[in-house]
């Protein structure tokens, strides 16, 4: 198995943090001042030479302005394999 930053399905959790930002019309920029960092952290996420955990996930995404769950079952959708669970 390939390392996961190197993975197709890392790839698309990068496209969908991307299209996320752009979709919210921020910058990358904009984008790491909400979060206290340089805007190459943003790029380095986005150019998937960076790696991100869950938490910095969640945070990434409200500093977008999206709701984490609706990335992340977004980010299931393209990686296949994802069940709808029923409440």
């Amino acid at each position: 198995m390939p390392r996961s930053l190197h993975s197709e399905d890392y790839r698309k959790l990068t496209v969908v943090l991307f299209e996320a930002r752009k979709s919210s019309g921020l910058t990358q920029q904009q984008v790491a001042d909400r979060l206290g960092r340089p805007q190459s952290f943003i790029a380095k996420v986005e150019g998937g030479e960076r790696r991100i955990d869950l938490v910095e996930f969640v945070a990434l995404s409200r500093a977008i302005g999206a709701d984490p769950r609706t990335l992340l079952d977004s980010l299931l959708g393209v990686i296949g394999g994802a069940k709808k669970s029923r409440r």
